[in-house]
């Protein structure tokens, strides 16, 4: 069965990064970033930086496991938190991009609330929630600097 990686993607600024799908005959929603691991990658964590860079153009740093979950495919899907510094959309090379039957893609930077994540029809439902609750708990501040 085959495994997937996605990176819950933390800017300096204390918010995160989302990938909005609009595809046609469906609602809007948010997906968190990354993709599936291929046979070429050496480990997930290899082919989680290789989507961040192909989706976003990003230079990241995988922070540490943060959740995992089986999706109605079947795939076990591993969540990262890690820090995004630079990141480009205009640079994106996925093969995905290239593909207009796919819909729409645009990146949007959120903020790290659990109000702003609940607004979100993020998917999968069960990663905004626990995404929300960990926000609740504070377990994500100090992956970014205090804000003022």
């Amino acid at each position: 069965m085959k495994q997937r990686v996605r990176a819950i993607l933390i800017t300096p600024a204390g918010t995160t990064l989302l990938m909005k799908r609009v595809r046609p005959g469906t609602d809007p929603y948010w997906v968190v970033v990354g993709g599936g691991v291929e046979d070429s990658d050496a480990s997930p964590e290899d082919a989680l930086l290789r989507e961040i860079r192909e989706e976003i153009a990003g230079d990241a740093e995988l922070v540490r496991p943060f959740h995992q979950l089986q999706n109605p495919a079947g795939e076990t899907e591993h969540f990262y938190l890690a820090r995004v510094a630079t990141w480009n959309f205009d640079d994106r090379t996925g093969p995905e991009f290239a593909r207009t039957d796919r819909g729409e893609y645009s990146l949007e930077e959120v903020p790290l609330t659990a109000g702003a994540i609940a607004e979100l029809n993020l998917m999968p439902p069960e990663i905004a929630s626990v995404l929300q609750d960990a926000i609740t708990r504070g377990e994500l501040a100090a992956l970014y600097p205090q804000r003022s």
